[in-house]
């Protein structure tokens, strides 16, 4: 095993690292020959979805240690969706970093990663696949239901449509401090079918969690003994020499899409799966996921395209019962590996749907293709993405004059301003949001409606950006407009009154003004300073890419070897 480099050659290195671990207060006999298994631990003090974690971290260890195995704890980044600034999306290519790092620069044979918040996910399995162990991941899970004056609430989703209630003046500060406390009722993460849920099923679908793990409520019981059982499969992982790669396929991302889209799931998950499958040297495109979602049909009937959440969607039958629906209509790739079974095929083996309103039978679809759509036009030559089973069916197709903000910081400042002349009719565009942008490609994508259309009854408009969305939103909010504003693509050169034309069914985006005109913009457009002198914000500046190929670093995803560290 690679740990015995460290504990196990002639030599003094390995007399000292022995002593060390003496020092740590274990025996020889607990290590010495065993599988050692690092558990990659995102818990902090400022993270809710993560809470539980601590004690989650406990129950893997103790599945390591029934299965023989030697389990060591490491705390790595948490990336805090609901406190982070100006975006953990910033920093998910530094916690990738550091899980690559970790793994390899340790004496460790497996990994248990341990996250679910937004990019937490996605940077623990970007790390695992580039440093290839055998690896396991464990999902926070899903908060409980939330509550308020008998209605059930969904986390994200219910915080922005009470929030424009208090807008519109339907309801007060009294309300609105009772919704603070009945939103996020326990640890976990959003309920609803946001980016973390969205992303947790990715994983269970890859093959890299055990089955059913990505919708177990972060509280239940039965989230506890899926940690110890992901403990036991690392060392089983591990002496088997199975390391994720196996898993991580070619035909395993393209699942991973189709559930995604069954899902109706998170326009974020397009940026991270692309990224992902990167780090496995395998290309993903956005035309990939365009593919496929016109085969898809959307069959989990949950928030925010939806009625129901996670919760239910547990008790519904989970991610195992939308694949054998998804199995029988052909759309899985069923002879491949997970980490708990030969093939997904029998991993799904007695799975089964337990309520058809929550889980959709084909027949019955919540819509007959995949919630994502990818535009492209003369506003997004290397495309866009619009979740239009969240938006108003009549703007699916829409021409509307724009309305332009350069940051997020103005039109927050101004929105409001019945001067700017916006109707239901205008298109809001907001720029300056994008990868380098932002910095960091912020969740700015569902721009608020002015209070004064909302008084008026408007629930919806188009709204365009190089932004991203929370996948807790809802609305007609075309995002990732690639290349960015920021780089000078055609976003930058939109103006005030400019006519545009959003086209789902076309899959078009297109801005009516003559390519002269656009080369004269050209001409006089003028890039931004470069905002870090120095640091992570720097590096960052230097290599990120655009969001049509993950916004991962170039350096991180281009293929090469590294060496082992020399452990003796």
């Amino acid at each position: 095993m690679r740990s015995a480099q460290w504990f196990e050659t002639e030599g003094l290195r390995s007399f000292s690292h022995r002593a060390r671990t003496r020092q740590l207060g274990f025996l020889p006999e607990e290590h010495l020959g065993k599988p050692v298994i690092a558990i990659l631990n995102t818990w902090s003090d400022i993270n809710p979805c993560h809470q539980h974690l601590r004690e989650r971290a406990e129950a893997v260890k103790r599945g390591v240690w029934q299965a023989g195995g030697f389990p060591l704890e490491f705390p790595v980044a948490t990336l805090s969706e609901t406190f982070q600034k100006p975006t953990p999306m910033l920093y998910r290519n530094l916690l990738a970093m550091e899980t690559e790092e970790v793994l390899r620069s340790y004496p460790v044979d497996g990994a248990v990663l341990m996250g679910g918040c937004d990019k937490t996910t996605p940077a623990l399995l970007m790390g695992a696949a580039s440093v290839d162990v055998p690896a396991v991941f464990v999902p926070a899970g899903p908060m409980l239901r939330g509550h308020w004056r008998g209605e059930t609430l969904g986390s994200g989703t219910d915080m922005w449509r009470y929030w424009d209630e208090k807008r519109a003046g339907r309801i007060g500060d009294r309300e609105l401090a009772e919704l603070e406390c009945g939103l996020a009722r326990s640890a976990g993460t959003c309920m609803t079918m946001g980016t973390a849920s969205t992303m947790a099923s990715a994983a269970e679908v890859l093959g890299v969690t055990m089955p059913g793990a990505a919708a177990i409520p972060a509280v239940d019981s039965g989230h506890s003994r899926m940690a110890a059982a992901a403990g036991m499969r690392a060392v089983e992982l591990v002496r088997a020499d199975l390391p994720i790669s196996r898993f991580l396929t070619r035909e395993a991302y393209e699942d991973a899409i189709a559930t995604v889209l069954a899902l109706g799931g998170s326009t974020n998950a397009v940026i991270h799966l692309i990224a992902m499958a990167g780090r496995s040297q395998i290309p993903l495109s956005l035309d990939d996921f365009d593919r496929v979602a016109r085969d898809v049909p959307v069959l989990a009937d949950i928030r925010p395209g939806g009625r129901f959440l996670m919760e239910d969607f547990h008790y519904a039958g989970g991610l195992p019962g939308l694949l054998t629906r998804l199995a029988d209509a052909g759309l899985l790739h069923l002879q491949r590996p997970t980490v708990a079974h030969a093939t997904l095929r029998e991993q799904l083996d007695g799975a089964g749907v337990h309520d058809d309103q929550v889980i959709r039978a084909l027949g019955n679809p919540v819509a007959d293709q995949g919630g994502l759509a990818v535009l492209r036009g003369n506003l997004a030559p290397d495309g866009a993405v619009i979740k239009h089973i969240s938006a108003e069916p009549h703007l699916h197709h829409h021409t509307g004059p724009a309305v332009v903000f350069d940051d997020y910081r103005t039109m927050q400042a101004t929105i409001n301003e019945p001067a700017l002349g916006i109707t239901a009719d205008s298109v809001l565009v907001l720029r300056g949001s994008g990868p380098l942008g932002g910095p960091g490609m912020p969740e700015y994508g569902m721009l608020p409606i002015p209070d004064y259309l909302i008084k008026q009854g408007v629930t919806d408009m188009v709204r365009l950006s190089d932004a991203r969305m929370s996948g807790t939103s809802y609305g007609t909010c075309v995002l990732h407009i690639a290349p960015e504003s920021h780089i000078g693509g055609p976003l930058a050169l939109v103006e005030d009154g400019d006519l545009i034309t959003l086209d789902v069914a076309a899959r078009t985006l297109h801005l009516h003004v003559d390519d002269t005109e656009l080369e004269r913009r050209r001409a006089a457009w003028q890039p931004p300073p470069r905002r870090y002198g120095r640091g992570y914000g720097a590096l960052y500046e230097e290599h990120i890419t655009q969001a049509d190929t993950g916004c991962d670093f170039a350096f991180l995803s281009r293929e090469g070897d590294v060496p082992e560290p020399d452990a003796g």
